[in-house]
């Protein structure tokens, strides 16, 4: 099972499924096309009321990361995700911004920032520099 429920967490149980779906899509695990469990079983699975797996399910589909069919059920995006547009970035940008500010908060430095940064992207293996826009 690719997505693990932390009742103590402060995220939402269904923000908590869509951010481990995309971070398997993300690190490799979950690939385009693949089929998820529906939403009867992932909930059953999890031991959540389906409302909930069926909230962050939606808004996976919303942001193009799954397509839900009533007869094929529920599949990684089998044409692959949408590469981040101008609207992506705007999107970013706006919810980095408390993060960064909050980070500046506590002492943590811009290096240390960045580095942290890095290493959370490289952890889901993908190395090397891009631009900003998505290009190597």
């Amino acid at each position: 099972m690719i997505v693990h429920i932390d009742l103590e967490s402060k995220d939402p149980i269904y923000t908590q499924v869509r951010n481990q779906i995309v971070e398997g899509i993300a690190g490799g695990k979950l690939k385009a096309g693949e089929r998820l469990p529906s939403v009867r079983a992932m909930a059953s699975d999890l031991g959540i009321n389906l409302h909930t797996v069926n909230k962050g399910y939606k808004q996976l589909e919303k942001e193009g990361f799954l397509n839900i069919h009533r007869q094929r059920g529920v599949v990684i995006a089998p044409e692959g995700i949408t590469k981040a547009d101008a609207g992506y970035w705007e999107e970013l940008r706006h919810g980095t911004r408390p993060i960064v500010a909050e980070a500046i908060c506590r002492g943590v430095s811009e290096a240390e920032l960045i580095e942290m940064i890095r290493d959370t992207y490289r952890s889901f293996g993908k190395g090397g520099e891009t631009n900003g826009n998505g290009d190597h």
